[in-house]
């Protein structure tokens, strides 16, 4: 059957149309995806406004129209940090209700993590053995740890890269001041969780996932996306830490400039790569492989593993 799955995000509203059956690989036959940024469009009581609503529902509506084009039988919808956290959020789901029929589901931070996690086991295998997983979306850090399907640990953090670029990083390029206090901030905040993860041992192997995470080993030297999902693809600290620096002298438009990275994704690269660095660092991480498998992936995947079962 072909599934389309909605995926309404801090920084895009994507839908991802795949053809898929129980037990089979899901093969992705079509990519609709609009740049909302929900995360920059909230007011400073936290709530997305009307005009951020009205996008929403407008960027909704398109998505609907491009599933029926390609024939997709079922549509599953949900939203994550910028829709979750917001303090209307009732007040939006059900204005996108209203005017587009589509009842959008609101992950949790840990079932986000939970999510990725499954996908990224499935796309390894068992024989990758315990793993850790990252992943810096708009809004939100994800980390996973675990040996089966379901991780043993997750967290969520507020550390995704829209969300501190707002917060954080007004100048373009920034002020090293700026930087240095985000840095010591991003760090503060991961420290929290190392020990729970800590107690679990170490992992065997190390992934991320995130349009974040794919910039990062891209510019660090990795495989351009056009050589395929199957090429493996690394990110390695020492090459992260020589970057970083670099990036934070680079305005906006320099870093566009840089290959793999997009206009639209090039001012909030610098704060995912504090994150990315951050986490590398404190987990104590070398080296970690890019998954091309991630959130969408998983509700993708837990939805065919319930049609599979009697």
């Amino acid at each position: 059957m072909r599934l389309g799955v909605l995926d309404v995000g801090s920084n895009t509203v994507h839908l991802l149309v795949v053809d898929a059956h129980p037990g089979a690989r899901p093969l992705p036959a079509h990519s609709h995806k609009v740049d909302l940024r929900l995360a920059q469009l909230l007011d400073e009581d936290g709530a997305i406004g009307p005009d951020g609503v009205d996008q929403l529902v407008e960027v909704v509506h398109e998505a609907l129209q491009a599933a029926e084009d390609k024939g997709v039988e079922e549509i599953l919808p949900f939203a994550t940090s910028a829709v979750r956290e917001a303090s209307n959020a009732d007040d939006v789901l059900a204005r996108v209700r209203t005017e587009t029929g589509v009842e959008l589901t609101v992950l949790s931070g840990a079932e986000e993590a939970r999510l990725t996690f499954l996908a990224v086991r499935r796309w390894f295998g068992w024989s990758a053995g315990k793993l850790l997983v990252l992943d810096i979306g708009g809004g939100s850090l994800e980390i996973a740890y675990g040996m089966d399907e379901e991780p043993d640990t997750a967290a969520s953090l507020p550390l995704g890269a829209g969300r501190l670029t707002a917060a954080w990083l007004p100048g373009d390029p920034p002020d090293p001041d700026d930087v240095r206090a985000l840095r010591r901030h991003v760090r503060t905040e991961i420290a929290r969780t190392v020990g729970e993860f800590s107690r679990a041992g170490a992992p065997d192997h190390v992934v991320a996932t995130s349009k974040t995470f794919r910039q990062l080993a891209r510019i660090a030297g990795a495989a351009r996306s056009a050589e395929g999902l199957y090429v493996q693809r690394e990110l390695k600290r020492a090459s992260l830490e020589a970057w970083v620096p670099r990036l934070a002298a680079m305005t906006a438009a320099e870093r566009a400039e840089l290959p793999g990275v997009s206009e639209g994704r090039s001012g909030q690269l610098l704060a995912g790569a504090l994150v990315a660095e951050a986490a590398m660092d404190l987990f104590r991480v070398e080296t970690l492989e890019i998954c091309p498998w991630a959130l969408r992936e998983g509700v993708i995947l837990r939805r065919l593993d319930h049609m599979g079962q009697p």
